[in-house]
């Protein structure tokens, strides 16, 4: 019998109409469209402006994208997985009421926050449900509504995030394609470098918390630049030395879209032509746990039956990662 593996057999998206460009933030914020572009490779990224929309929103539209390509029956799906940093309230789990609102019934669902490295956490344990042959259809959703958490005054975080979702749909292979390897990483010394400090257990909110804007993301652009170049850099090395992966081997890079110059210096690292290197980030920002799943969206034409994706994250907490797939299917 051949060994089970996990390979990604469908992906959705969904973005929202509004865009918030660099030269609208010129007016809101003292930054301006050539510094942005440069020091981070956006241009603009999309919103969802409807104050009674949430997170839950996005990822029933990715959701649905997918069902809808897949031609999908939602009573098939086992395990839905959400993946995500902006749930819609703090105790009932999100990916709950997406279950329910795509007709999921037959499905449990909880959420998996692990900030950008989300999708990718979630995608390996997506994996080891299938790979151990209780679950066969599980779809991991990256989405945030980032602009839930921003402070539209502070032009060191107001101009790298957006919002969006993507989806993916995991089933059980026998070809040998899928999910071959993975390296994930954590490292508390990033705790205070990238948080929102109000709202948790520790600092419950309050009216002074709210007062004092302590409930909108804050980051230490350096630090964490800093070390994402390093980390992500340094796993997705890691896992093409050991799986025997050259250059040459690898068809693409799916990098979390956080910045051009991090993707940058990881493809550097991995020794990758510039065309393997997938980027939106000029059209999204740094959509947090949505990044990956809307590559593989926005690029899904461009890939072919075995070829060899190296996926690469870096999140707050420290969180971070690579894994290696072997795309199972002609687009």
């Amino acid at each position: 019998m051949n060994k089970i593996t996990a390979a990604i057999t469908a992906v959705g998206a969904y973005v929202p109409e509004d865009v918030l460009t660099n030269k609208m933030l010129e007016e809101m914020v003292d930054t301006n469209d050539e510094w942005i572009t440069s020091r981070t490779g956006i241009k603009e990224r999309r919103i969802l402006k409807d104050p009674n929309k949430g997170t839950s929103f996005l990822a029933i539209e990715a959701a649905k994208d997918l069902i809808r390509k897949k031609n999908l029956d939602p009573k098939e799906i086992d395990l839905i997985i959400m993946a995500t940093a902006t749930p819609d309230v703090p105790v009932a789990a999100t990916g709950v009421h997406v279950a329910s609102q795509i007709g999921a019934i037959n499905a449990f669902s909880y959420d998996l926050q692990a900030a950008c490295s989300s999708f990718l956490y979630g995608m390996s344990t997506a994996a080891a449900y299938i790979e151990s042959g209780r679950y066969k259809k599980v779809i991991v959703i990256g989405a945030d509504k980032m602009s839930s958490i921003i402070d539209y005054t502070d032009r060191t975080t107001c101009i790298i995030f957006g919002d969006g979702a993507g989806a993916a749909l995991l089933e059980p292979n026998e070809e040998g394609l899928g999910l071959q390897d993975e390296i994930l990483r954590c490292d508390s010394i990033g705790r205070n470098s990238l948080k929102i400090e109000a709202g948790g257990s520790l600092l419950p909110a309050t009216a002074e918390t709210v007062a004092n804007d302590l409930h909108y993301v804050r980051q230490d652009g350096k630090t964490v630049f800093k070390f994402a170049v390093s980390n992500m850099s340094g796993v997705s090395e890691e896992i093409m030395q050991r799986n025997d992966l050259t250059n040459n081997d690898v068809n693409w890079l799916i990098a979390h879209q956080a910045n051009k110059r991090i993707v940058g210096a990881t493809a550097s690292r991995m020794n990758l032509e510039e065309e393997k290197v997938l980027m939106n980030i000029q059209k999204y920002g740094n959509t947090t746990s949505a990044t990956l799943p809307l590559l593989l969206s926005d690029y899904e034409k461009n890939f072919k039956k075995g070829d060899n994706l190296i996926f690469a994250s870096f999140g707050g907490g420290f969180t971070w990662g690579a894994a290696y797939l072997k795309w199972a299917y002609n687009s």
